[in-house]
């Protein structure tokens, strides 16, 4: 199935997700980690773009973040990726590709499924197996909104400040969400969803978002259309 065009409307959160060339590693030691973050934070403030939730896995990197401004999230990848390919390439005296294509997303109905995508991008390196628990991945957002330690990248939207009336509340509350197994259709919906960029949302959320995009954000059904029944005089 094709992926529909990009979405980029201001003040709607999206699911990001870019991965590497051949599925290969595009980090390869703490600095690297360090670099790309440090990258992310500036090209965030430049293009105006609140980053919410991340993760940095050896071969991809999957966040969450909402563009205060029209295309500011794919002006902010495109500044990244540029900045972040040409010191790998120059590090390790290296040319050509690092990314397989561009970085893919969807929109996300805040709230319905914000928090859950959170939960989603922060357990990604439990489910690949890298480590056992969440806290214990010191690349993703989790031990920020766990209350663990701080990140000057984030930007904490509405929904995770309403979790409760101080910081310490907030981290309670959401280290809650984690007490439970993510549903295995949950997830296979939402891995569908960003893979060909569709909407996270029900039908009312995608027709509001098609309004305000003014073209189509859902898929044709397949086949041909029905022949309208011929009339007789």
């Amino acid at each position: 199935m094709a992926r529909l065009p990009r979405i980029n409307i201001a003040n709607i959160p999206q699911h990001i997700i870019q991965v590497g060339h051949n599925n290969l590693n595009c980090f390869f030691d703490d600095e690297d980690y360090e670099f790309y973050l440090a990258s992310l934070q500036k090209a965030a403030e430049q293009y105006d773009v609140d980053i919410h939730a991340y993760v940095l896995m050896p071969n991809a990197i999957q966040m969450v973040a909402t563009p205060n401004i029209a295309n500011g999230i794919s002006s902010m990848m495109q500044s990244l990726g540029r900045r972040y390919v040409q010191y790998v390439n120059h590090r390790y005296q290296r040319s050509g590709t690092l990314w397989a294509g561009r970085y893919k997303s969807s929109v996300i109905d805040s709230e319905a499924y914000l928090l859950t995508c959170y939960r989603y991008v922060e357990l990604k390196p439990m489910h690949e197996g890298i480590v056992e628990s969440p806290e214990l991945y010191e690349w993703s957002s989790f031990n920020h909104h766990t209350g663990r330690k701080s990140s000057p990248i984030l930007k904490d939207h509405r929904l995770y400040l309403a979790l409760g009336d101080t910081h310490d509340e907030r981290a309670d509350e959401y280290s809650k969400l984690f007490r439970y197994d993510f549903d295995r259709g949950l997830l296979a919906y939402i891995a569908e969803t960003i893979k060909l960029g569709q909407v996270l949302g029900g039908d009312q959320f995608t027709e509001k978002i098609e309004k305000i995009a003014n073209h189509r954000v859902r898929p044709l059904k397949r086949g041909r259309p029905k022949k309208k029944p011929q009339t007789t005089i």
